[in-house]
């Protein structure tokens, strides 16, 4: 299963790739992480039916996760990926607006890697 990571910090790479370490040797988890809305975009166009989930952070500097949905859901209708949105902020107005919005599941940071992997492992593979 492709998975794209969302997020500006970039230390979400070698944390992701950590605790799923195993996952990814395996082939059920494959990860690809982009550090700005934009980038994800981009990613998307380059990959059109090959993400099956995206984990977006919500505040990030440009384009933020709330944005990087709308684009989402607008630019890619045919095969939409499921899209999980994280936020360090666990308040009711994000959550409602990305909710709203189409996202189709919500984590607050510090993300909690078993509960995550639980959802994950619960997706369709197609």
């Amino acid at each position: 299963m492709k998975i794209l990571v969302v997020d500006d910090e970039e230390d979400v790479k070698s944390l992701f790739e950590q605790k799923f370490r195993k996952e990814i040797r395996s082939g059920q988890f494959a990860f690809s992480f982009a550090f700005s809305g934009e980038e994800a975009l981009q990613f998307l166009a380059e990959h059109p039916s090959e993400v099956v989930m995206i984990l977006s952070d919500i505040n990030m500097p440009g384009m933020s996760g709330i944005e990087l949905l709308k684009s989402i859901r607008k630019d890619f209708p045919t095969a939409p990926p499921q899209v999980m949105m994280i936020t360090a902020y666990g308040d009711s107005q994000n959550h409602d607006q990305a909710m709203k919005l189409g996202a189709d599941d919500f984590l607050t940071k510090p993300v909690n890697f078993p509960e995550l992997k639980e959802k994950l492992m619960q997706l369709p593979l197609s």
